[in-house]
């Protein structure tokens, strides 16, 4: 029997990298309830359940917020797409590799992309932003990731959106790593396009893309001169689906919308306040307990993202040789680095379902090990009390 003929089983592996995340099994288990038909009237009740646990998580109260067929690449075309036509002006911040998608995505819409660079590691510098702003009559939108994926720091979201509404701008951030992690707050901080992805803190697979377009947003997109470019993302038609009109757009994909309306529960069930604490507590601990391995973190201190930890890889040490053996022997997955700091940080994820202080303790004292093998000296069980410490409360 040839080998693509065989059964696949997936093995059970712990997933602490970038994403995707571990699934609840809650919402493994509504994704294998039977289909329904698109267009059918209990799966728009789902939809409309979704919309509302949807505005809950992003704290707001705008009528276009759906979910995006698509994972959060997809949520990021469609937020600059709808609002941008050829010939604006695209101000994107960028500090990691995912704000660097971003502006790819705006010069392909046929705009003037301006890039304010920061070192990876850094945040986003607001008074580099306001002096580019100042350059250009007429900016149409600032772009921001909240949480650069890339380099484990959490943006400065709040000075950023001041900043561009002062100039008369549309405010677009990236929340696919920090949604369900650490606060969003869209209509507080003035969100005008926001948008996410399932497979990180939402604790789902990947596959959608939440988004939301507040009233500034939705008036742009409504009187746009030429059509958005693409079809499939256009939200002017995707809002007569998710709507009171129910127009067919395209085949919804089901079973992920039903494990998403679950996902979405599970988190609104904890309650967003307590989720947050949980990931900024356990992520201390997990700093605390490389550091006391001696390891460097690489994000800048007081903008170090809950959800997704990096850090050096020390001297002397092989990146691939220790991810593989964390795969291999511990069945535990951590990412590397991308683009220019590739092959120099490990990026650690505590997302969702994975946030919790078992996933501490198995990751540090497996890294202790390994480390050990590879001639890094480790005081042992030091990295572990250290974390401890901290989840105690001792710190």
């Amino acid at each position: 029997m040839p080998k693509y003929m065989e059964e696949f089983n997936s093995p059970a592996r712990l997933l602490m990298g970038a994403g995707p995340s571990n699934v609840n099994p809650r919402v493994l288990r509504a994704m294998s309830t039977p289909l329904l038909g698109h267009l059918d009237p209990d799966f728009i009740g789902v939809m409309d359940d979704v919309k509302e646990m949807l505005r809950l998580v992003f704290q707001t109260t705008n009528n276009l917020t759906i979910p995006i067929s698509g994972t959060g690449t997809a949520g990021m075309e469609a937020a600059l797409v709808n609002v941008l036509e050829p010939g604006d002006t695209l101000v994107a911040a960028v500090n990691g590799y995912f704000g660097v998608r971003l502006a790819d995505i705006g010069a392909r819409c046929g705009v003037k992309v301006a890039q304010v660079d920061t070192p990876w590691g850094e945040p986003v510098d607001p008074a580099a932003l306001e002096a580019e702003m100042r350059k250009h009559p007429r900016v149409k939108a600032v772009c921001l990731v909240h949480a650069e994926t890339s380099t484990g720091v959490l943006n400065p979201v709040e000075a950023v959106a001041e900043i561009a509404h002062r100039h008369d701008a549309l405010f677009i951030l990236d929340t696919v790593t920090s949604l369900g992690g650490v606060e969003v707050a869209v209509d507080k901080w003035g969100v005008d396009v926001c948008y996410g992805g399932t497979q990180k803190c939402l604790g789902c697979p990947p596959g959608l893309a939440p988004i939301t377009l507040g009233p500034k947003a939705e008036y742009v997109l409504r009187h746009r001169k030429t059509p958005v470019q693409s079809w499939y993302f256009d939200l002017s038609l995707l809002s007569s689906y998710w709507g009171e009109n129910r127009a067919y757009h395209h085949t919804a994909p089901i079973s992920m919308i039903f494990g998403l309306r679950e996902g979405l529960r599970v988190v609104l069930e904890e309650g967003l306040e307590h989720r947050y604490q949980r990931h900024a507590c356990n992520a201390a601990a997990l700093r605390a307990g490389l550091e006391a391995l001696g390891l460097e973190l690489f994000a800048k201190d007081g903008y170090r993202l809950p959800c997704l930890t990096s850090v050096r890889v020390p001297n002397g040490i092989t990146d691939g040789k220790v991810r593989t053996a964390l795969l291999r022997r511990y069945n535990t997955e951590i990412g590397g680095g991308l683009g220019p700091v590739a092959g120099k940080i490990w990026r650690i994820g505590l997302m969702g379902e994975n946030s919790y202080p078992t996933n501490v303790f198995h990751l540090l004292s497996a890294l202790e090990t390994i480390l050990q093998e590879e001639g890094y000296e480790v005081a042992q069980g030091r990295s572990l009390a250290a974390a401890q410490k901290v989840l105690a409360g001792e710190t």
